[in-house]
């Protein structure tokens, strides 16, 4: 089921964070940052992040556990949108749950006035990168350097367009 969070789904949300970096990261974020994310104190920036006004959390769940989540909103580039996350457990990985919850990020997006939308992926994450190609996603010009865990990185940008052209 996609739908809505709750305040209490803060805490499957951090768990899903957190497992899903540290199966997700290794060899492309540092580490030790990785083996320092804890549940407990991710579970405290998700409660604030569902209690924002700004862009829409929405979250997948299996008999009322929080197996992943789609943050969604405005971008900075003006009359975009933006898929800001989107995480699954790990053991979701491949079954069409990501697939689904994508496709209702963009839809909220759409739903929401948006025509185009844009992602930020790590370049290195091959993975990822195919699962938006899959998806529709194009990759864009732009290239940016995160700083993240104290180490800097290379993100790469994908487009789509949301609505008729």
């Amino acid at each position: 089921v996609i739908r809505d969070p709750l305040p209490s789904d803060a805490g499957g949300v951090a768990r899903v964070n957190v497992a899903s970096w540290r199966q997700a990261y290794p060899g492309l974020i540092d580490q030790a940052f990785l083996d320092s994310l804890d549940v407990e104190g991710r579970t405290e920036i998700w409660n604030r992040i569902l209690r924002q006004t700004r862009g829409r959390v929405l979250v997948v769940e299996d008999d009322g556990v929080v197996d992943g989540f789609c943050a969604v909103g405005p971008s900075i580039e003006e009359d975009w949108g933006e898929v800001y996350a989107i995480y699954l457990d790990p053991e979701r990985w491949g079954k069409g749950v990501g697939r689904d919850l994508l496709a209702a990020g963009e839809r909220a997006l759409f739903d929401d006035g948006y025509w185009h939308a844009l992602l930020w992926v790590l370049d290195g994450n091959t993975r990822a990168r195919a699962f938006y190609e899959r998806q529709g996603w194009a990759l864009g010009k732009p290239i940016r350097i995160e700083n993240i865990g104290g180490a800097d990185v290379n993100e790469v940008r994908y487009e789509k367009s949301l609505g008729p052209v």
